[in-house]
Order: structure tokens, then sequence, then C-alpha cells
């Protein structure tokens, strides 16, 4: 059962990474860990993340690691979980200023 729920949470969250490459990626965010596709640690450190992740008002926008926030569960690609340890986190973000760094390294 173990390695059945780690394989699921592996498919997420290359699921999610794969979607933040083709177009900005939808995001929804979940106020419960249970239903999230990937549990998030935003980090103060670009070094330490495996996202850098550019926010955009522009559910259009293409650019790899650009992320949307939508409102509704139902238009996201990805449902994330932020989480305050970095330990349970399956993705490590920084959010840049700037959307010319945003990339992930999966």
């Amino acid at each position: 059962m173990y390695y059945l729920n780690s394989t699921i949470k592996i498919c997420s969250l290359a699921v999610l990474l794969y979607s933040c490459s083709i177009n900005a990626a939808q995001i929804y965010i979940t106020d419960y860990a249970s239903d999230a596709d990937a549990k998030v640690y935003v980090t103060q450190y670009q070094s330490d993340a495996n996202c850098i992740v550019y926010e955009t008002a522009y559910k259009s926008d293409n650019d790899p690691g650009v992320w949307y926030f939508t409102k509704y569960k139902s238009d996201a690609r990805a449902t994330i979980y932020y989480t305050k340890y970095k330990s349970d986190a399956s993705l490590i973000v920084y959010f840049t200023k700037y959307k010319s760094d945003a990339r992930c390294r999966y």
C-alpha cells in the first residue's frame, strides 16, 4: 500500500511539473493535504528549490515554471497544499519576481 501511495504521489508530481512546461499551470490551492496532488514548501532561497515559479495573472501565459492560480478546483490542472515543513513537501518552490527566471529542475 505504501508503494502504491508513493507511486501515485510521484505520478501526480510529474503531471504538475509537465503541465508547467506546456502552458501556464493552472493551480488550485487546497486547505487539506489529502486533496492535494503535491505538497509544496516555499523556500526563501532559490538554490533550495526544485521549481522556480513565476505567478502570472494570465492563464494563457505559456512559459515553463509559470503558474496561474485559479479560484475553482475544476479549472485546475493540479491541486497543491502548502506545508510548513520542508520534510513533508513533495515539491520545493521559490517564487521569483522575474518571469525569465522561472523553470523546473525535473
